[in-house]
């Protein structure tokens, strides 16, 4: 590959081409939106999310910025800004990955295999830890409230500006309704 740009632009075809909806936002390739099913045979199972994704200008050779739109329970995501603690992506990512890794490996493998001792939520972890029949229950909540169909399709593609898997993306320090979806803007 003979520039981070095109491999940029190779990967988000790559995502545009499988069968994930992507939405670009501001009409750019470097900012969109995936459309994100929780993983078969799994509490989040039948839950729909809108992440969103924002690719720095040295991706491949750094990661991208992953974060949930709509609001999930889930010990690695915090429930406010929907940003990701996965340690590939934040820590250990490598060029050797592309965008289809994030969508059908390593979010399904973070719903599927959550890590409590190293949360962003600490209430999810906690009650995954105490009480995993009450967790899974708690889960599923959220799906019905926040992750169905209507809720990706309700939420706006233009969120505010910033690093998704920053814990303050998306929080503007304001606390949001139950019934809120995370990452609105502000009308």
């Amino acid at each position: 590959m003979s520039s981070p740009s095109k491999r940029r632009d190779m990967d988000v075809m790559k995502l545009m081409m499988s069968d994930y909806i992507v939405e670009p936002i501001n009409d750019g390739i470097n900012e969109f939106n995936v459309e994100f099913h929780g993983p078969k045979e799994s509490p989040y199972e039948g839950g729909f999310w809108k992440v969103r994704v924002e690719l720095p200008d040295a991706y491949p050779y750094k990661s991208p910025s992953i974060g949930f739109v709509n609001k999930i329970f889930h010990p690695n995501v915090d429930e406010l800004s929907g940003s990701v603690c996965l340690d590939v992506i934040n820590q250990s990512w490598s060029p050797m990955f592309d965008l289809l890794n994030i969508f059908e490996v390593f979010l399904p493998q973070l719903l599927l295999y959550p890590n409590p001792l190293d949360p962003l939520n600490g209430d999810a972890a906690s009650l995954m830890m105490k009480d995993k029949t009450q967790y899974d229950l708690k889960v599923k909540e959220y799906c019905e409230r926040y992750a169905k169909k209507e809720h990706i399709n309700n939420t706006l593609t233009d969120e505010s500006d910033g690093d998704v898997s920053d814990n303050d993306a998306y929080s503007d320090g304001r606390s949001e309704s139950e019934d809120d979806v995370a990452g609105r803007a502000d009308p």
